[in-house]
């Protein structure tokens, strides 16, 4: 047999064999089952008495609050609040990495030039070919020798395996993501600052009541310094009043303290140096707590932004698995180019002289050693599995945000009714306390603790319309309003 012929046939046998041997490698890619989400919700909340689309959330932020005060410092807040403005340049970056990700899979093209000069030796091979060959006119090469080129270059991987693609979707996502994230930041932000507001309200009309107070109580001190006068009363009794007025004085610094402190508060949130916050005040106990409408658990999926966030999320999670598994597939790659070459710019004109092009394409992929690969690959996954747990928690998290809030508000209106008959009654004692004890049918300590009384539970009812006005905020919140 032709000698020839045997070394052909196993070379074809070494290549089929090499071939083999690759295509085993790359049949034993790892392969995880991704872990698919669980969304399910019930159709109705809890202790919910009927089933309704009509949603609160629907409305816009404008339309759910009408104090025209706190509506300006929405806007004033959406406009200049710094940590919302770190957010919005959050989006501009993953924009950024959209278009950088996109420009992944498409051609690079560039502009090439250069210049080089050379001397080699004479007795290299380089040396004798330029010594003996003749160019053109001149007799041999130029010493040194000199070179100018001038060209396009250009180089493209191949997306086979559509890992760059997936990677630009994947950023997609994230970019998606963000912008939901500032979604929740502006819900967030929003009901800072109506809480922060009704809190101030609610400062107010407790500074108001203790200065009522304090005018009740000075009224009952001259009437007990009278009655000792008239010996009806003994000095005990004058300096537990004067320690009640003393109290309640105290009281009224601390509640301005707070004022102050809320005051900045809002300015901080606003975005701006500290000065008095526009408010009307003596109205509050007329402030009307609006039915809310809380739908369906089902809608939370569409109008919370922090369930779409996690969404998105887990979106793009999930596309980086597969980018990470096409890791372990070869890629595929061209790289071209073509230009005017010459040892003399006046030849760089010259073509197809000093005409030059090339083109190359490679295959180029992982065979031996890819545990860094695997360790991508799995970290992909176990973000892809953490991505799942964020989002189911997101959505329980929002359908307990909203039960807790509907009980909330049931609780709170029962309680705001029989603190309101608390304070008619301890008020309307007050009068008789004081008319049992000018006519010495009643010790002055009933007097005072009367008077204590009606001041703390007016307080409460302060306290319990404040929590009315702001569990209707976090309602609203919690059903995913205030950003749209």
């Amino acid at each position: 047999m032709n000698l020839n012929i045997i070394a052909g046939v196993g070379r074809h046998r070494v290549r089929l064999l090499g071939l083999i041997s690759i295509l085993a490698v790359y049949s034993c890619v790892p392969s995880k089952t991704l872990k698919e989400e669980n969304k399910s919700l019930p159709d109705a909340y809890h202790g919910a008495v009927s089933v309704d689309t009509m949603n609160t959330a629907s409305l816009k932020w404008r339309d759910f609050f009408s104090d025209p005060y706190l509506v300006s410092l929405i806007d004033t807040a959406l406009v200049n609040n710094q940590e919302l403005n770190v957010m919005l340049q959050r989006i501009e970056v993953a924009q950024n990495e959209i278009r950088a990700r996109k420009g992944e899979y498409l051609p690079f093209v560039g502009f090439q030039a250069g210049a080089e000069v050379e001397k080699v030796g004479e007795y290299t091979r380089n040396g004798a070919v330029e010594k003996n060959l003749d160019i053109m006119e001149d007799k041999e090469f130029p010493e040194p020798l000199t070179d100018y080129s001038l060209g396009l270059v250009a180089s493209w991987e191949l997306d086979v395996w559509k890992k760059l693609r997936n990677s630009k979707k994947a950023a997609v996502f994230e970019y998606l993501s963000s912008v939901e994230g500032k979604n929740f930041m502006e819900t967030n932000l929003i009901s800072e600052i109506a809480d922060s507001y009704y809190e101030l309200l609610a400062l107010d009309n407790q500074l108001a009541l203790i200065e009522q107070n304090l005018k009740i109580q000075e009224n009952a001190l001259k009437m007990v310094r009278i009655q000792k006068q008239a010996a009806r009363a003994n000095e005990l009794a004058v300096r537990r009043f004067e320690a009640e007025v003393a109290k309640n004085q105290s009281h009224k610094f601390e509640v301005r303290q707070q004022i102050v402190e809320t005051e900045n508060k809002l300015n901080f949130l606003v975005g701006r140096t500290p000065r008095p916050i526009a408010r009307v005040s003596n109205n509050f106990f007329e402030s009307v707590v609006d039915t809310i409408y809380a739908g369906i658990p089902a809608q939370l999926l569409q109008n919370r932004p922090d369930i779409r966030r996690a969404e998105y999320e887990l979106a793009a999670s999930k596309l980086d698995v597969k980018v990470a598994r096409a890791n372990f597939y070869p890629s595929f790659g061209i790289k071209a180019g073509v230009g005017l070459q010459a040892f003399n710019p006046k030849y760089l004109t010259e073509t197809p002289a000093s005409l030059l092009y090339s083109a190359v394409g490679d295959i180029v992929g992982p065979l031996i050693n890819r545990n860094a690969i695997k360790a991508e690959y799995n970290t992909a996954n176990a973000r892809q599995v953490a991505a799942v747990y964020e989002y189911e928690k997101a959505i329980l998290n929002g359908y307990i945000e909203v039960a807790n809030q509907l009980s909330n508000i049931e609780n709170l209106k029962n309680s705001y009714g029989l603190k309101v008959k608390q304070v008619d009654a301890l008020t309307e004692s007050i009068d008789l306390s004081t008319r049992l004890f000018q006519s010495a049918r009643i010790e002055y300590i009933e007097v005072l603790f009367t008077q204590r009384e009606a001041l703390e539970s007016k307080m409460e009812l302060v306290e319990t319309k404040r929590d009315q006005l702001m569990a209707r905020v976090h309602m609203y919140r919690a059903l995913g309003g205030g950003w749209n």
